[in-house]
């Protein structure tokens, strides 16, 4: 399996569909606003978009099996696994806000071999295959190389739906908002991490997250030299709905910090 050209066939998916979203954006109206939750919404273009992807994914790699946000098709017991986000920033797109996004990742188990993020907005294209570097529309990316919190600047999700931790969090953001660069709340997960990968963020931290949301960027984040894992230190960040990744130098004081808060939950 040549992981590159799969990589390479994954990108056209991701921007045929990103063109289809972009087009749908003037037609939207309230009337095709659904709500999965109180702040939780997902539209026609949505669901359309990823019957698209699936289709052609499905042509690309008929073996293997899906998880996919809107349930268009659902994995078994398949070894290799697409991991498909159709729209992730619904809400901003709603808006007409950016960013918002495609992101497509497989994954062997719970190991990421291709990830693929197309920010919509500005049309930037995010690819990375397992030992093939990570790249911005055709050029090699990397992490910072930023290593303390007053050089840093953080991304992070508000909770939307899970707000157990949310005391803790706050204090969180409370030490990260004297002590470092900034904050920002982009809004799509998918975009945070890759925007990590290629140096514009110097860390990102979230919870209640899924794997949709994660998958792709995971793999640009470790192609981009950058480091992930979970609240705890642990590797359980695909399915574990919390993650924590940044450049390698300022990783031990990012995570440290991070754990400190939201570790015990």
């Amino acid at each position: 399996m040549d992981l590159q050209v799969i990589c390479q066939q994954v990108e056209t998916i991701a921007k045929k569909a990103g063109q289809f979203i972009r087009e749908e954006r003037q037609k939207i109206t309230t009337d095709d606003i659904e709500l999965k939750g109180k702040a939780s919404l997902v539209t026609y273009v949505d669901k359309n978009a990823e019957r698209m992807i699936v289709e052609e994914l499905k042509a690309l790699l008929p073996e293997a099996g899906f998880i996919t946000e809107e349930g268009t098709a659902s994995a078994t017991d398949e070894q290799l696994k697409w991991v498909v986000d159709p729209l992730d920033g619904t809400t901003n797109f709603i808006h007409g806000l950016f960013p918002h996004s495609v992101s497509i990742a497989l994954v062997d188990g719970e190991a990421p071999i291709v990830g693929v993020v197309y920010e919509v907005g500005q049309d930037e294209l995010f690819t990375a295959w397992k030992d093939g570097g990570a790249w911005l529309n055709g050029e090699r990316i990397a992490v910072s190389k930023s290593a303390t919190h007053e050089d840093a600047l953080l991304a992070t999700g508000f909770p939307y739906y899970n707000f157990e931790m949310l005391s803790d969090y706050l204090k969180l953001l409370e030490f990260f908002m004297i002590e470092t660069r900034g904050m920002r709340r982009m809004g799509s997960a998918a975009v945070d991490l890759a925007y990590v990968a290629c140096g514009r963020f110097d860390g990102f931290f979230e919870h209640a997250l899924h794997a949709w949301d994660v998958a792709a960027g995971i793999l640009l984040i470790k192609e981009a030299g950058g480091k992930v894992c979970d609240f705890r230190g642990e590797n359980n960040f695909l399915f574990g709905k919390e993650i924590v990744a940044s450049n390698a130098n300022y990783f031990p004081d990012f995570f440290k910090k991070v754990n400190q808060f939201l570790g015990a939950h």
